[in-house]
C-alpha cells in the first residue's frame, strides 16, 4: 500500500546487525511457499490445500519485498531510522497496521481474487536527501516491486512451458501473477493513501499537498469504493484482462487457479 508521512524526526546510528537479517517470521513464510509449490508440481496431498499456501504465501512474501523495496530506498536516501523500525528485516508484523497488512489482503485474495495494497512502512520524509525526486523514488519502489514479481511470474507462459504434466503448479503461478498484475495496477492509481498517490504528492502545490493530506486516510476506502462500483469495477478488471493478455499471462489457467483458490464457494 505504501508508506505513510509521519512529522517526527527520529535518526538511529549504528544500527546492530540483526536489524539486516531477515526475520525468523519472513524466513517461515517463504518455506512454505517453496514447499508448498513443490507439493504442488509434484501433485502430493490435497490439490486445494497445496494451491491455498502456495498461493497466499507467495503473496505474504511479496507484500513484504514490496515494503522492504520502499524502505530500504528510503534508507539509502537517508532515513537511517526504518532499520531501527524493524523494515529491514521483511517481518510483517512490523508493519503500522499487521491485520490491515495482512489479514485484510489475503480474505480479499480468497473472496475476491483481487491483490489489495498491504502494509505500510513509516518513513520519515525530515530525513529524506534528494528532494521530490527521491521522494516519488521511494514510493514507486514498492510497485516496482510487484512489477517484476508479475513479469518474472509470467515469463514461463511467454515462452510456451508445457502446463499439462504439473496443471495444479501453473495454475497457482498463474493466479498468482494474476494478483501481482491487479496489485500493480491498483497502487499505480494516483489516489491519496496509496503508492500512487504519493509518487505525485511531492509535485503537487501547497494548496494541493493540504487537500491531499486530508483525504489521505481514507485511501483505502476510496479504493474500496473503486472495486465495489459497478463501473469502476469493469473498466479495472477491464484493463487487467488487457494487460496480462499483453503479457501473455493464460486467462484459463489463471481461472483455474482462481477456482481452486475459492474452494468454499463450490
Amino acid at each position: 500500500m505504501g508508506y505513510q508521512r509521519p512529522y517526527g524526526r527520529r535518526l538511529v546510528f549504528g544500527m546492530p546487525r540483526e536489524a539486516f537479517r531477515p526475520s525468523a517470521i519472513f524466513l517461515c513464510v517463504l518455506a512454505l511457499f517453496i514447499t508448498s509449490g513443490w507439493m504442488a508440481w509434484g501433485s502430493y496431498g490435497n490439490a486445494t490445500v497445496n494451491a491455498v499456501l502456495f498461493i497466499v504465501s507467495g503473496w505474504i512474501v511479496s507484500l513484504c519485498l514490496h515494503e522492504y523495496a520502499h524502505a530500504v530506498v528510503a534508507y539509502r536516501a537517508g532515513d537511517i531510522g526504518v532499520a531501527d523500525r524493524g523494515y529491514l528485516t521483511l517481518n510483517p508484523l512490523k508493519y503500522t497496521h499487521p491485520v490491515l497488512s495482512i489479514v485484510l489482503p489475503v480474505v480479499f485474495i480468497l473472496l475476491g481474487g483481487i491483490g489489495l495494497p498491504g502494509g505500510a512502512v513509516w518513513v520519515d520524509r525530515h530525513a529524506i536527501r534528494g528532494g521530490r525526486v527521491t521522494d516519488t523514488l521511494i514510493s514507486a519502489a514498492g510497485p516496482a516491486m510487484n512489477v517484476v514479481f508479475t513479469l518474472l511470474l509470467i515469463i514461463p507462459f511467454a515462452i510456451g512451458v508445457d502446463v499439462g504434466a504439473h496443471l495444479n503448479f501453473w495454475a497457482g503461478v498463474a493466479f498468482l501473477a494474476f494478483l501481482q498484475l491487479t496489485a500493480s495496477l491498483l497502487n499505480l492509481l494516483p489516489i491519496p493513501g496509496v503508492d500512487g498517490g504519493n509518487m505525485v504528492f511531492p509535485w503537487l502545490s501547497p494548496q494541493w499537498k493540504r487537500g491531499f493530506n486530508h483525504v489521505a486516510p481514507y485511501g483505502m476506502l476510496l479504493l474500496f469504493a473503486l472495486l465495489w462500483s459497478g463501473r469502476g469495477n469493469l473498466y479495472f478488471f477491464r484493463a487487467v484482462f488487457a494487460v496480462g493478455d499483453l503479457l501473455g499471462l493464460p486467462p484459463p489457467l489463471y481461472a483455474a487457479g482462481y477456482d481452486l483458490v475459492r474452494f468454499w464457494s463450490f
